[in-house]
This record gives structure tokens, C-alpha cells and sequence, in this order.
């Protein structure tokens, strides 16, 4: 079935971009709410750890308008969210584990009066130490899993044997989601126990089945609808509290129910991204090729597993990034903190594995006296022997030698770099700093269950077509890119698409909108159940119309063309439902060729790799330890593009997100375990005035998916993230100049002023 290229590959605006920017785009806490909804808040803990020794809510229960309070004694079923393990409790029973546990909830008939009422509450606590630093939980060994352990090779013996060898430790930080559309859920309970459920979620079928758990119902009973998410970024991946606690109130009230964080407790409530530290040793000859590498790397959970296990899986599977290791030794270690869980963020653990070893590969370029450009290209994975990772997968599809070369020769690096060189000893002050640094990134769930999707379209007599798939629609773009796959398929206006909100009743068992896997994944499914319809349509037209040819047809221009016959879409649409031909159909898609032991921690865990580089440019501040991004060049693989204005839109944002990450984004607790940056005055993202200076972004044209994907595509949802690198990389390479390129700077992320100084005065005292 051939088809016309009218909307594949084609430069159109987001589907509700208008709406976004006029604010007529509906999320769920626009919903206009029934006359007799009330209004949810949370009560919770502000110890953390402890353990309940008495609670009085008898003053919550009379505050005014308050209509229904709710603790772990109203849940009919599980009282637990987690998504994989248990250990995430909707509401505490006795033992508090971190500062923002759930203790309980109310409704009332307005948020105001919900939120003051659960101020009221009289908890006595008997406290307990609580452990909040990463390095705390790993010196006392309270682990959450068993230490995982990754051998390739002799790592031990191929140190021992090399002529250099380097020793040190590196740390990166947590991250805020900060989503624009905080946690919020409305709830409408109808008749025999059913819910309808409007959540800001990534993941509908979860939340289906968790709030299914918690009510001791069936997933059937439970319908969860999502039109759009105002940001999600992993942070609404397994983020079920909101809902399950907005479903139990409307359970028992039999009530609408709508219940929506404010931003101080989203952030004191919720999981951020997992905290990393890495202790390393590694031997390398005088190229900078690394011959052994040991590393204890360890991750902060907090208080419960929630997606730990998978996210440090996926650091492990990156931390060779876009290099060949011969021989590696890593041990993994989950650390248990008195923190809220830490969980999926943009990445998902592989900008954490990636981050260490480009560490190790800078450090080994210093030492040496080498640019840390040369060393990274003696290190890269190649087309021959070299191309097979420390799981045993080989990258078929390696292009990062080319695009890094012409990058380097695109952002002229080499002759900046002198440049700012004889920049750094005219001025003693301000000091410049670049860097480049290569991202390879692999696509596909690791765990493997969670690659397929479903759709379902309709054909309707009119000639417009009607689609439902699991993805959800984040902000990225994909409900526009599949309604541009779709209508290419069927020859059709792109306006003559519609898809609708994410429903499970249409849908069912989804996978979450996380892995970069959603558009690959849910277009796939759409383009199945397409093929479907359109070889209901070609029969009957081949049956009516006596049409012999074996040749396919061409959908084009709102035609279906059979040789030298056309025949109107429209027409020959009403024509086959006159005929009683089914015009609908469900579509599937589970992603071929992956196999992954994690046991053996080897195989095949990914479909393809992204490929991308950066070139940063920044200047630091001496004395006050301020950066400015000045020039940012970034090359990065699209494959064929759907559509590459919404690619750019991606990979822009994946950066500057990445950019805030290690430069600017803190997160604090205190000893007591209460986190200390928990609104936009403590915690800052990036602003327009942190955006680089010059931010030259192309998309690699070369660029071509070497597996059966969608138009050949690539996905630009987590890579881009990784490109940021590159900046924290150039702040080290200022900070080093401080030293005349003679010491290698001690510098973890993230890059703050204070860091930096603090790694100046270490350059200075050495």
C-alpha cells in the first residue's frame, strides 16, 4: 500500500499549540467541577522518621466545610502505590519515613477550607535519627537491593598492567521536575462503585490498577482519562498518590472530588531524580585509551524502591556512553534514605552512568595534557571489534564518529579553543572554558514487557478519521506526529485527524509515555490498525470493481488510486459502509529483536541508539563563581524526522533542562531530613537569561534509523538531555585555566557558583 509523503517529514505546529499560548488548551484542573464537588488536601508528616504515637484529627473533622477525612483505615484494599515493588503506603500507618509523608487526607467544600483543616491535625511523634545524605546510607549500608555486580573482562588486572592510573570520586544531584501542570486529579464516582478519573498522569493503566487495588475493585470499574499533561518529565510516571487519595475521598464521599497540590507541597511530597556518586579507578595508556575501569557507583532512592532497580539498570547499561570498554567492573549500590523515593526523571538514570564516565575521560585528557576531545575520539566505539558494549549488544547502527567529526569542524572547536586560551592569560578574572562531549543513548524499555502498544481508529462516512492510542501527550508533540502518520497513511489533510484524550476504556493495558519509546511505539500501533481498515476498503473496492492488479494502491490527495482508477476517499468510504465493510479497527505494536538477560546483564536491550554532540562555550566569574553560557552548537540524530520543528522544540528543551541539571538546579535537606528548597524562591530552574548567548542547533541529515521504525525516525524525548554535558564539561575546562591547564579541577554537579569557587579554592590549595 503505497502512500503519499504529504505529511511526513513536514514542519507543523504542535496540535494545541494555539491553545497553549491563548490558555484555552483544558488540563484537568480546568475541568469545569459539578455543583456539589468538593475539594481535596493532604495531611502530612512533618517528621522524617518517626513513629506515630498519637493522633487527634478531631479538629480537622469540625474545621469548617470539611465533609470527609480519610486515613489507612479507609482503604477497602492495598494501601500501597508502588508501581513494582511495594513500600509506597497511600497513607502512613504508624511509621513516618519521610519529611511529607502521607498521613491523611480531607474534602471540603472549597480548596481553602480543605487546606486550612488539615493544619489542624495533633500528631505526637517519637522521632528517630533519620539518614538523608547519600554517603550516610552508603557507609551504613542500608540498601534497599543486594550490591549488583557487572564484570567485563579483568578490569583488576588490566589496571595493574596499564601505564597510568587514576583514582577519584564524583557526585551528581538531584533534580526537580518542576513541571508547569503540578499533581492534580478529579474524580467522579457513578453508579456501582465506578470512577471516572481525570489525572495528570504518564501512565493511565497504572493508575487504573492501583486505584483498582485500593478500592478492592476490578480495573474495569476504573476509568482513567487523559487529554494533556502540562509536563511530566518521569515525575508523573509513578506518581499514583494523588489520584488513589482523590479516588478513596470521592469513594467514600460519593462525591466529585478534585484534589490539586499546590507547588511548595508537590515538591515536599514528590520524587526527584536520584542523587549518583561514583568511586572510581582507572588504567589507561598514553592515547588516553582506557585499558581497566573499577567503579563503585551508587544512587539515593529514598525512602522506597519505586523505580530504583530499573533506573540504576539503565546507568549501568550507559556508563560506557559512546565508548568501548574493554574491561569494566562495576558494583551498584541502591541506598535507602529518610527521603521522599526518588523516581523516573528525563533520562532515567542514563545521564547519571554517562555523567561519570565522561568524568573519568576529562580527568584522563588533564592528566595526560591532552584536550579531552582527542581522548573522547580515541575511545569511541568504531565499526570493527570495538563495537560490542560491556552487555555483550553490538551497535550496528555507530555513527558518532562522523557526527562528532563534523561538528568539531562545523562549530570551528579547534580554533575557539585556542582562542580562549589566549583569552585566559590576558585576564585574570574572568576565565572561558569549552568543551565537547558525544551522546549515545539507547532506545527501548529495558524491562522488555513494556514495549507494545495499542490503538484503535475509526473511519468515519464522512472521511474523518477518529484515533485513540495509550501515548500520552506531554508537551512533546507526539499526538502531532501520529496524526501526521495516520493521515500520510491514509492520503489524507492532516485537519481531517483527531485524536482524542488517552482513555483506558478505549486503550487498555498501556505502557507508560516514558523510555523516549512513545511515539515509536503508539504510531506503530496506529499505522497497524490503519493497514487494517485500508485492506477492508481494498478488497471491497478490488470485488465491486473487478481490479485484477496485484500492483498496491497509492492513497493520495483524498483518493485511493489502482493504476489508471481513482477513487474519491470520501465517496468510496460511504460506498463501503453501504456495503456493510467494517471501517474500524484496533491496531498493536510490540518492538521486535530486543532480548535482555538482567540477570546475566547481557543481550539485546535496546532497538537502536541516538547519537548526538555538543559544543558548550561558557565564562566564569573568579571571585563570584557566576557562568554565562556564551555559544552552544549542538549536531544531534533525528533520524528522518516526522516532523522537525517539533524535533527542535526537543532537543532545545531536553538541553536547557539538561543545563539547569548541572549548573543550577539544588536540591537541599536538612540534617533533620526536611527539604529545604521546596518552592521557586529556593530552587531555581533556568530562566530566558540563562539561555546560551548563541544556540545553534541543527538536526544531522545524514541521520537515518537503521531498524524498521516509523519513517525511520529517532526519538529526541530523553537524548537531548545528555547533550548538556558539554557545559558542565566547558566550566571545568575554565575552572582548570585558573591553574594553567596544570591540575585537574575537583568539580561535582551540580556546577553552582558556590562549587565553583569551592573548586577554584581547591586548585589554588593544591
Amino acid at each position: 500500500m503505497k502512500n503519499s509523503n504529504n505529511h511526513i517529514s513536514e514542519i507543523r505546529p504542535h496540535d494545541s499549540a494555539y491553545k497553549h499560548v491563548s490558555g484555552a488548551a483544558e488540563y484537568t484542573d480546568d475541568i469545569k467541577e459539578p455543583h456539589d464537588t468538593l475539594f481535596g488536601a493532604i495531611g502530612w508528616s512533618k517528621k522524617a522518621y518517626a513513629k506515630i504515637k498519637k493522633i487527634d484529627l478531631n479538629e480537622v473533622i469540625n474545621s469548617e466545610g470539611v465533609v470527609s477525612v480519610v486515613n489507612y483505615l479507609d482503604i477497602p484494599g492495598r494501601n500501597d502505590v508502588g508501581p513494582v515493588f511495594d513500600g509506597d503506603p497511600i497513607f502512613v500507618k504508624d511509621k513516618v519515613e519521610f519529611f511529607g509523608q502521607p498521613i491523611f487526607a480531607v474534602a471540603a467544600t472549597s480548596i481553602e477550607l480543605a487546606r486550612k483543616a488539615v493544619l489542624k491535625a495533633k500528631i505526637n511523634y517519637i522521632e528517630y535519627k533519620p539518614i538523608v545524605t547519600l554517603k550516610d546510607s552508603l557507609n551504613k549500608k542500608n540498601l534497599l537491593f543486594d550490591v549488583r555486580k557487572i564484570n567485563k573482562g579483568n578490569a583488576q588486572k588490566k589496571i595493574l598492567k596499564s601505564k597510568h592510573t587514576l583514582k577519584g570520586n564524583f557526585t551528581t544531584g538531584s533534580q526537580e521536575h518542576f513541571y508547569l501542570e503540578g499533581q492534580v486529579a478529579f474524580v467522579i464516582p457513578k453508579e456501582d462503585n465506578e470512577m471516572i478519573v481525570y489525572s495528570s498522569t504518564q501512565h493511565p493503566s497504572e493508575t487504573q490498577q492501583l486505584i483498582g487495588k485500593m478500592l478492592n475493585q476490578k480495573s474495569n470499574s476504573i476509568t482513567v482519562l487523559v487529554r494533556r499533561i502540562g509536563g511530566g518529565f518521569g515525575g508523573k510516571e509513578t506518581n499514583f498518590m494523588t489520584a488513589a487519595i482523590c479516588s478513596l475521598l470521592a469513594y467514600k464521599t460519593k462525591k466529585p472530588v478534585k484534589l490539586r497540590l499546590d507547588r511548595d507541597d508537590d515538591i515536599i511530597l514528590t520524587g526527584k531524580r536520584h542523587e549518583f556518586f561514583s568511586d572510581y579507578e582507572v588504567g589507561f595508556n598514553d592515547k588516553g585509551i582506557i585499558q581497566g575501569l573499577k567503579v563503585k557507583l551508587a544512587s539515593k532512592c529514598g525512602m522506597s524502591p519505586d523505580l530504583s532497580y530499573a533506573i540504576n539498570e539503565r546507568a549501568l547499561l550507559h556508563i560506557d556512553n559512546a565508548y568501548f570498554l574493554s574491561d569494566l567492573q562495576v558494583e551498584n549500590y541502591l541506598c535507602k534514605t529518610n527521603t521522599s523515593t526518588s523516581t523516573a526523571f528525563r533520562g532515567f538514570g542514563g545521564n547519571q552512568g554517562m555523567m561519570a564516565i565522561e568524568n573519568i575521560i576529562d580527568n584522563i585528557s588533564r592528566f595526560l595534557n591532552k584536550d579531552p576531545l582527542e581522548v573522547r575520539k580515541n575511545n569511541f566505539y568504531k565499526k570493527n571489534k570495538k563495537n560490542t558494549t560491556h552487555y555483550g549488544m553490538k551497535i550496528q547502527d555507530n555513527i558518532i564518529n562522523e557526527l562528532f567529526e563534523k561538528l568539531v569542524r562545523d562549530a570551528k572547536y579547534l580554533k575557539r579553543k585556542n582562542e580562549i586560551k589566549k583569552f585566559n592569560i590576558k585576564n585574570k578574572i574572568k576565565k572561558k572554558g569549552i568543551a565537547i562531549t558525544p551522546v549515545k543513548f539507547g532506545i527501548s524499555f529495558t524491562t522488555i514487557h513494556l514495549n507494545q502498544a495499542g490503538a484503535l481508529v475509526h473511519l468515519y462516512t464522512d472521511g474523518s478519521v477518529y484515533l485513540n492510542h495509550g501515548g500520552i501527550e506531554m508537551g512533546q508533540g507526539t499526538h502531532t506526529k501520529i496524526a501526521q502518520v495516520v493521515a500520510n497513511s491514509l492520503g489524507l489533510p492532516y485537519e481531517k485527524v483527531k485524536i482524542s484524550s488517552t482513555n483506558t476504556t478505549k486503550v487498555p493495558n498501556t505502557s507508560a509515555s516514558a523510555a523516549s519509546s512513545t511515539t515509536d511505539l503508539n504510531a506503530a500501533a496506529a499505522l497497524n490498525a490503519t493497514t487494517k481498515i485500508k485492506k477492508n476498503l481494498e478488497k471491497f473496492i478490488k470485488d465491486k470493481y473487478k481490479i485484477f492488479s496485484k500492483e498496491e494502491p497509492i492513497y493520495k490527495n483524498e483518493s485511493i488510486i489502482f493504476g489508471n482508477r481513482s477513487f474519491e476517499f470520501k465517496k468510496i468510504v460511504m460506498e463501503a459502509y453501504l456495503n456493510r465493510v467494517s471501517l474500524s479497527s484496533s491496531g498493536f505494536y510490540s518492538t521486535p529483536k530486543i532480548k535482555f538477560n538482567k540477570k546475566k546483564f547481557t543481550g539485546r536491550p535496546f532497538y537502536y541508539f541516538c547519537y548526538g554532540a555538543a559544543v558548550s562555550e561558557v565564562t566564569i566569574d573568579t571571585l563570584t563563581g557566576e557562568n554565562i553560557i556564551e555559544r552552544v552548537d549542538i549536531l544531534h540524530d533525528a533520524g528522518n524526522a516526522i516532523n522537525p520543528a517539533i524535533e527542535f522544540g526537543q532537543i532545545e528543551g531536553g538541553f536547557v533542562q539538561g543545563q539547569g541539571w548541572l549548573t543550577m538546579e539544588e536540591v537541599k535537606w536538612n540534617d533533620n531530613g526536611k527539604i529545604t528548597t521546596f518552592s521557586p524562591s529556593t530552587y531555581k530552574i533556568p530562566a530566558v537569561s540563562d539561555i546560551p548567548k548563541k544556540f545553534n542547533v541543527e538536526i544531522y541529515k545524514e541521520g537515518k534509523n537503521v531498524e524498521d521504525v516509523v519513517n525511520k525516525s529517532k526519538t529526541t524525548g530523553e537524548p537531548p538531555l545528555m547533550l548538556a554535558m558539554s557545559v558542565f564539561f566547558a566550566i571545568k575546562d575554565a575552572i582548570s585555566s585558573v591553574s594553567n591547564y596544570k591540575k585537574i579541577p575537583k568539580l561535582d554537579a551540580p556546577a553552582t557558583a558556590e562549587n565553583i569557587l569551592l573548586s577554584i579554592k581547591g586548585l589554588k590549595k593544591n
